[in-house]
């Protein structure tokens, strides 16, 4: 693989590649399950709850790979053996194995597969009455004969064995080969020399005999193991408009009616409500949608949204981000560890971080929580049925009640009262003739105090206290110094 992590922790669509064939024998109805390791035990802490795990002490083989994990067989039931690098093995194949292996009544039954290239495939030897006679590697030059080579049935490395079998031939297996290991499959030739019966159970699903040797193979599986995954969705009543393009990871969880546009990644523990249509351009991860939810052109990690809610396009929800019932995330918005009300609305240009929004809240365009004083993070409350204006920042810690407005461009430091308006702006002046007198030659500018004694030519003014009574500093009424930014 190239790689400084271990072949068998390389991902196939959200899942370690070494964790496909365990999870595939718990749903066979494995009664135990046993990982053999290697000595680094990078498998110890993925593996699922209830599943064994022993070291495998030096890489010499898959023989004594199995050798090491002897004390976990049991001699009264059938041994299923197989491999961390062979992933797509389903639960359905490993049933089928142990069923024609109790048929045939063999000690042996290996899983094979007629291939058209069999390069770099065990071949199977088969005697004059279509048993097994003997495995032959391939590995390295001399292993296999040039009569063998051309045989297309191969050894997938998928074993079932009586286990009173497999416990009497595990000892006796010999490092007599070209690359000095101990091989799996000269246990067939041990119990054929016991006059034991060795099947083969030939399967027609390629992907069974698929191994991961190099980035390259993995990406072949990776791509059949996708594919595999859409099409139990789309069977499922799942839409997915170009399976091309759309990426959807094993665990997760799709009701039925979803729709899923171009250039849509779902992954890891996500799941998408009945009716929700998510994409084009979405990237959803670890987060739950709601039914009949839209998510457009965004990215969502660790975050919920309600049903009937709306996301995007271009938003960002982070962990922790909650939005209730036909809440809306619009365009440039970003959200993180907040919960947003029932039908609140946050349509455009605003970050909202460490906040409580109530049901009903609509904020105006470029809405900011000031969160963090260098220090620490505080929480901003901000009620039911709030219309926050335009360029509003709430500085935290500080709540905003029920049914209360704040103005336009407003600075908000202190708490507003329920159904109060809350101003924090400077006053505006207005200084007639600037432009001209800005315009004459030797006119100094704004920053040196501009014509008129104006400082800042366009700044300054009145604390926004002297705001008269019902309206903002400009004597306006209350209600036009709100934006509702729909």
């Amino acid at each position: 693989m190239r790689s400084d992590t271990p072949k068998v922790l390389h991902e196939i669509c959200g899942r370690p590649m070494g964790l496909w064939p365990v999870v595939a024998a718990l749903r066979a109805g494995a009664g135990r399950v046993v990982v053999v390791d290697s000595p680094g035990r990078p498998l110890a802490e993925i593996l699922p709850d209830g599943v064994g795990l022993v070291v495998q002490p030096e890489a010499n083989g898959t023989g004594g790979a199995v050798q090491a994990a002897a004390e976990a067989i049991d001699p009264e039931i059938p041994v299923v053996v197989l491999s961390g690098d062979v992933p797509l093995v389903s639960a359905e194949a490993i049933a089928a194995l142990v069923a024609a292996h109790e048929e045939g009544g063999a000690a042996a039954t290996m899983v094979t597969a007629i291939l058209d290239d069999p390069s770099g495939y065990g071949r199977v030897v088969r005697d004059n009455t279509g048993a097994v006679e003997r495995v032959v590697e391939t590995k390295t030059a001399g292993d296999a004969s040039p009569a063998e080579l051309e045989i297309r049935e191969v050894n997938t490395g998928i074993y079932a064995f009586t286990g009173a079998a497999l416990l009497r031939a595990l000892p006796r297996l010999t490092s007599d080969n070209a690359q000095g290991e101990l091989y799996l499959p000269q246990v067939v030739d041990l119990l054929r020399a016991e006059g034991e019966r060795v099947l083969a159970h030939v399967v027609d699903d390629p992907r069974v005999v698929l191994g991961v040797n190099d980035r390259l193979a993995l990406a072949e599986v990776r791509a059949l193991a996708q594919r595999a995954i859409l099409e139990r969705h789309m069977l499922a009543g799942v839409t997915v408009v170009d399976p091309a393009t759309t990426w959807v990871e094993v665990d997760v969880e799709l009701g039925r009616d979803v729709r899923l546009e171009p250039g849509t990644s779902l992954r890891g523990s996500t799941s998408v409500g009945e009716g929700a249509v998510v994409g084009p351009h979405t990237t959803i991860v670890d987060s739950e949608v709601g039914a009949r939810a839209r998510v457009r052109a965004s990215w969502l990690e660790g975050a919920v949204v309600g049903e009937e809610a709306t996301v995007g396009p271009f938003a960002y929800l982070r962990p922790g981000a909650c939005l209730g019932q036909g809440a809306k995330a619009g365009t440039f918005v970003e959200i993180k560890n907040s919960d947003i009300g029932a039908g609140a609305k946050i349509p455009h240009l605003s970050y909202i971080g460490d906040a409580d929004v109530g049901d009903a809240a609509n904020l105006g365009a470029g809405t900011i929580t000031a969160n963090y004083d260098g220090r620490a993070k505080h929480r901003t409350t901000i009620g039911s049925r709030v219309r926050g204006g335009v360029d509003t920042a709430f500085v935290a810690p500080v709540t905003v009640g029920d049914d209360a407005y704040t103005a336009a461009g407003s600075v908000i430091t202190d708490d507003v009262p329920p159904g109060a308006l809350g101003v924090g702006r400077a006053r505006q002046r207005n200084i007639e003739g600037y432009a001209a007198r800005r315009d004459k030659p030797g006119a100094r500018g704004p920053s040196g105090g501009g014509p008129g004694g104006a400082r800042g030519g366009a700044g300054g003014g009145e604390d926004a206290a002297s705001t008269p009574p019902g309206g903002d500093p400009g004597g306006r009424p209350a209600g036009a110094v709100h934006s509702e930014g729909r």
